[in-house]
């Protein structure tokens, strides 16, 4: 029987690479090679607790890493229709019978071959040109994710927008509120290179929250408003928290203008000390945003169309022949962006 590798986790912080069968499609099935696939802060997460809880006494089962893939199809099972051996294909991880790829699935993305279970043009697998680069093109998941949150937001072309964390979602969230026809979005972060790559990716303006008065700042870029009780306040319409931390949330409820919103796309780290009495201050609307409903193959066609955009959003390609570095890159704080690992020809 053929083998591949793949990565899944292993020991807390560490992954391991496993040699495991070769899947084998079914006639309603395809196989994609892998020739690229990009590590998520999710991907972290489940390295730090060193897998996924069973429910079991807290015992952990090591899970198959991996859910933003890019390939090329290699086998196609004869039920599938509209695939060809060849097609490129990104990959809808949540649309695997089996279970989310890479994030408790039977399946991972960081593998030499990833099973597509019943293979499905526009559900499970979007074809995409030879045109676009397997690296960019592994963004699609998570510029799905940043898309949503773009979309709850229901940014106008008029609203004023901040985005705090300028990592690969809040980047993405900033490329696709100009696309939008957003005409002033600023973006917040802590690291110059960040700061940096949001500019060359389109921002208006950015702020060093760990050297400025983020709401004094707000105010020169966004104008003089009011909360409810007539407060000044930032004019600011959209807040957009893509980092998770109580700081961010903090920060916008002492900035908030009278029904400012809010979309909370990160992953909040556990806080008590926020004050939920600034949401009464502003009549703040708190929008939650997650995963990708519809999103997950809408922007497959604009990465191709600005895919020099979004290249900008990868600090690290590395082969796979080296992904235990590519992992170790990605959990060392400041030390890179976005990695995508890269599976020679």
């Amino acid at each position: 029987m053929p083998t591949m590798k793949s990565v899944q986790t292993a020991a807390a912080g560490a992954v391991e690479v496993v040699e495991i069968e070769r899947p084998v499609p079914g006639p309603a099935d395809a196989l994609v090679r892998i020739r690229a696939c990009g590590i998520c802060g999710t991907d972290v997460f489940f390295l730090h607790m060193g897998g996924m809880p069973t429910g079991q006494d807290g015992e952990m089962r090591s899970l198959h890493l991996g859910h933003e893939p890019a390939g090329e199809v290699v086998e196609v099972g004869a039920e599938v229709t509209g695939l060809a051996v060849g097609d490129r294909v990104v990959v809808n991880p949540q649309g695997a019978p089996s279970g989310i790829i890479g994030c408790g699935g039977a399946l991972g993305g960081m593998s030499e071959y990833l099973l597509i279970e019943n293979a499905v043009v526009g559900e499970s697998v979007a074809v995409f040109p030879d045109t676009l680069p397997f690296d960019v093109a592994a963004l699609n998941e998570p510029m799905a994710v940043a898309r949503h949150c773009v979309n709850r937001s229901e940014a106008l072309p008029t609203d004023k927008v901040v985005v705090f964390g300028a990592g690969p979602i809040g980047l993405g969230a900033t490329i696709w509120l100009k696309l939008r026809g957003v005409a002033q979005v600023t973006v917040v972060d802590v690291i110059p290179d960040r700061l940096k790559t949001a500019l060359a990716v389109g921002a208006d303006a950015v702020i060093d929250s760990s050297q400025e008065d983020v709401t004094a700042r707000l105010t020169e870029l966004h104008g003089q408003s009011a909360n409810a009780l007539g407060q000044p306040r930032p004019g600011t319409d959209v807040y957009i928290d893509a980092a998770g931390a109580a700081a961010v949330f903090n920060t916008v409820l002492a900035s908030a203008k009278w029904k400012a919103k809010l979309v909370m796309v990160a992953v909040q780290k556990k806080s008590d000390d926020i004050d939920l009495g600034g949401m009464l201050r502003s009549e703040l609307t708190l929008i939650a945003s997650q995963g990708y409903p519809t999103e997950i193959f809408e922007v497959t066609a604009e990465i191709v169309a600005h895919q020099d955009r979004f290249a900008q959003l990868i600090s690290h390609r590395v082969p796979f022949a080296e992904v235990e570095e590519a992992f170790r890159l990605t959990m060392t704080p400041g030390a890179a962006e976005k990695v995508v690992v890269t599976f020679e020809d």
